[in-house]
């Protein structure tokens, strides 16, 4: 039910993407009930969701709060009886098991994406890959990666598909602080999902190992990366032909070449000093420098893509952008940077069901035609609406006499 004229879509219709058919076949499928007596799969599914989009900063004590009001209990349908208290909340969080939600999660997004246009599909090709940190909680996270300012801090990795968010994981141990061993890790995950994937992954200057990239090469993965100025290489072969266009747009293409990265190898010393002594990696790979006509400042682009041309390679680098924005929506609409539960378990939870309700305000905002903070408030306005029709038929009025569609 919506108020607002010109909508192509309203939240109703894109909740029924999450039917209560499949909350309950899941359920049964991971076994996420058994032993619970009150916050059953299904129920905290829904308290996270309506938590997520009614509270401004979300906690264990307003999801309590929210449980027990009964303009929840009336929307979804559940016993007026029944209560939680926020220990309840916080050790439940703490166990359930993942995999519920990310098969939510999962389910949501097959069915976002197959919607796609011939274009957009195109354009899905294109995967933004990056990291955010998170580390508001000081030193009250059980697991968390030390991070320079003292706190534990909890990374959230990410790859991003230029409309929603398709492939996600949690970090908490020290050796993924590291991007060149996050990032990776996450690519792989999405890779596995799509075996016969034709995507380009595009990565910041955070991957900078020539191991991953010669990786990458020998299993098939196409990417952009940033590469950092003073790289080292080995030009081979200029790929820029005679009397070729430089002018690329909105940049000046310096550079366009078939080089050699150099790695580092272990070395052990006569003296059991340990040392990394450089060397060429058998693998070629593109360079592409490219100096911007505004700021006159150069970016440098290494790629195991030798197909599309260095234009195409710069300007599919841009969209990386898009991830970026998608990060700040999510911090600044979805407060994902304030973390309701303190260990990974339930921050995975948290963040599964912080993606779900994005893609939903994403393919609101999409559809019909808004802006993040306009689709994120009318959409959190759709589902107070639906709570107060449900009040009212409730107590055996007609809704249509309030909301006139």
């Amino acid at each position: 039910m919506s108020v607002f004229k010109g909508h192509g879509v309203t939240v109703n219709e894109l909740l029924k993407v999450v039917p209560e058919s499949l909350l309950s076949h899941l359920s049964q499928s991971t076994k996420v009930d058994h032993y619970t007596k009150v916050l059953h799969g299904k129920k905290l599914f829904y308290l996270l969701m309506y938590g997520i989009l009614e509270n401004e900063k979300l906690s264990q004590r307003s999801l309590e709060d929210t449980f027990n009001d009964p303009v929840f209990k009336t929307l979804f349908n559940l016993d007026m009886e029944e209560s939680v208290c926020r220990s309840s909340i916080s050790e439940r969080l703490s166990k359930i098991d993942p995999i519920y939600f990310k098969e939510v999660y999962e389910n949501i997004y097959e069915q976002f994406s197959s919607l796609y246009s011939p274009r957009e599909k195109s354009r899905h090709h294109l995967i933004r890959v990056d990291s955010s940190m998170v580390s508001e909680t000081v030193g009250k996270l059980l697991e968390g990666m030390d991070n320079k300012s003292g706190k534990k801090a909890v990374k959230y990795s990410i790859a991003f598909d230029g409309i929603l968010p398709c492939e996600s994981q949690v970090y908490t141990s020290a050796k993924y602080g590291s991007e060149d061993i996050a990032l990776p890790d996450v690519i792989r995950n999405h890779v596995k999902k799509e075996k016969h994937h034709k995507n380009l992954y595009l990565i910041d200057r955070g991957l900078q190992s020539t191991r991953n990239m010669e990786d990458f090469s020998n299993e098939g993965i196409l990417f952009i990366c940033r590469a950092k100025e003073n790289r080292k290489y080995l030009e081979l072969e200029s790929l820029i032909a005679h009397e070729q266009n430089l002018d690329i747009g909105d940049a000046i293409l310096m550079k366009d070449a078939k080089v050699q990265l150099y790695t580092g190898i272990e070395t052990i010393s006569k003296k059991g000093t340990k040392y990394y002594k450089e060397k060429l990696v058998e693998q070629h790979f593109r360079l592409v420098l490219i100096q911007n006509k505004e700021d006159n400042k150069t970016y440098m682009f290494l790629t195991n893509d030798f197909e599309l041309s260095a234009k195409e390679i710069a300007q599919a680098y841009r969209k990386r952008w898009d991830i970026e924005v998608f990060f700040r929506f999510i911090k600044q609409e979805l407060n994902v940077s304030h973390l309701v539960s303190l260990n990974k378990n339930g921050i995975t939870v948290m963040l599964y069901m912080t993606l779900i309700v994005a893609m939903m305000i994403l393919i609101y905002k999409k559809l019909n035609k808004l802006g993040y903070k306009t689709a994120k408030r009318r959409f959190a306005m759709e589902v107070r609406n639906m709570a107060i029709a449900c009040i009212v038929l409730h107590c055996g009025g007609d809704p249509k006499l309030m909301f006139k569609t």
